[in-house]
C-alpha cells in the first residue's frame, strides 16, 4: 500500500465503506495514530457487536473505540468519532 500514499482511489457509489477500510487505516497510520480493526468471534457467539475500532496516539488527545455488528456499521461509527476528535478523515 505505500505506493498508495497520498492519491485515493475513486470512491465507487455502490460499494461501501469496507472496500477502503485499509486505506483509512494506513492514512490514520500516516498521521501517528495507531489504529486497529477487530472481529471477535466469541462476542458473535454471544450476539454482541463483534467487530470493533480502536485508536489511539498521534493527535487523538484520548483513546477512541468503535463497535458494530457489521465492519459497516463499525467504521461508520469511527469515522464520526474520528471527525469529532478533529482528525481529517477521507470517505
Amino acid at each position: 500500500m505505500t505506493g498508495t500514499r497520498g492519491r485515493w482511489p475513486k470512491i465507487d457509489k455502490d460499494r461501501g465503506i469496507e472496500d477502503v477500510t485499509l486505506l483509512i487505516l494506513e492514512r490514520l497510520g500516516e498521521q501517528g495514530v495507531n489504529v486497529m480493526i477487530r472481529m471477535d468471534a466469541e462476542r458473535l457467539r454471544d450476539n454482541a457487536p463483534p467487530w470493533t475500532f480502536a485508536a489511539s496516539g498521534g493527535p487523538l488527545e484520548h483513546g477512541l473505540r468503535a463497535d458494530g455488528k457489521t465492519v459497516q456499521q463499525c467504521m461508520s461509527a469511527a469515522l464520526t468519532r474520528l471527525r469529532e476528535a478533529g482528525l481529517p478523515v477521507p470517505f
